[in-house]
């Protein structure tokens, strides 16, 4: 790696991925951010930071994003997989083309991406690749499944692509955050009631506004929420560590639900997923 590694962010308009970004940024670090929408890519180079527009749910724009920054960086050390949105709602009432919204971003644009970067760093001889998963990508919450579905799905991919690039000095880890202050909830909000589109109808209807309460609710609304530099700070320890691990648990929740998955039995955690989750209040 060289001695001014460049990462390359994706998701930097708000929460952890502009944090990530600002503060690598102001510390040295090469960094390319990525934004969906042009307002906040003039915001980041308006601000001195390298930011490209890319769009993870169009494969033409991931493509175009990544041969304008391969133009100008063609060493990429470090992949922040880190663009995702969340999309609530009970399973029955989540439509095909809503799993395949939540899916487009989350999981196949974040996956293109990564095929495109993993030749680059196999050619230089070395990368890291790291996928921001959550806490719901091992302990699935009610009115989450779309979202849980997606982190799944991006464990999955990161634990085989992590024993698949074994051979080429290629490192995947996974951050698995818990509750971080970010406007998450604002956007799944929008999300819900773009796909949700009669909620007093759904069997779930009575739940379903303590959850909208919830999305609403201005500052943490999950005990032990942490800021977005919690984030930041694990990322840096990857990009520094000669053999970075394989998660990074993030936030007191995390770190218990990952034990008490591996200690309790399957419906004793389903009963504490419930309750954690509280109908959709947490």
């Amino acid at each position: 790696m060289q001695d001014t590694p460049t990462i390359l962010v994706t998701g930097c308009s708000s929460g952890i991925g502009y944090h990530t970004a600002k503060t690598l940024f102001q510390k040295g670090y090469q960094v390319i951010a990525t934004c969906r929408q042009e307002k906040d890519v003039a915001r980041l180079n308006q601000e001195g930071i390298t930011c490209i527009q890319m769009d993870l749910a169009d494969p033409t724009s991931i493509q175009s994003a990544v041969q304008i920054i391969l133009a100008m960086h063609p060493v990429i050390d470090v992949l922040f997989n880190n663009a995702a949105f969340g999309l609530p709602g009970a399973v029955e009432d989540l439509s095909r083309d809503a799993l395949r919204f939540q899916f487009e971003t989350n999981v196949f644009g974040t996956q293109e991406l990564t095929n495109l970067i993993i030749p680059v760093m196999r050619a230089q001889g070395h990368g890291k690749i790291v996928y921001n998963s959550s806490i719901l990508g091992f302990a699935a919450m009610q009115y989450r499944g779309a979202y849980n579905a997606s982190k799944f799905a991006i464990e999955g991919l990161a634990d085989t692509l992590r024993l698949e690039l074994k051979a080429d000095n290629i490192h995947v880890s996974l951050i698995e955050p818990g509750p971080i202050r970010s406007h998450f909830r604002a956007n799944a909000y929008t999300q819900f009631k773009h796909w949700i589109s009669h909620p007093e109808q759904s069997a779930h209807h009575k739940n379903y506004q303590a959850m909208i309460n919830r999305l609403e609710t201005v500052g943490p609304s999950a005990p032990f929420t942490l800021g977005p530099e919690a984030v930041t700070q694990k990322f840096e320890h990857i990009i520094n560590s000669q053999r970075p691990a394989i998660r990074y648990r993030v936030t007191v929740p995390t770190i218990a639900f990952a034990w008490l998955k591996r200690l309790l039995p399957n419906r004793w955690l389903d009963f504490l997923l419930i309750k954690a989750g509280g109908d959709g209040k947490r």
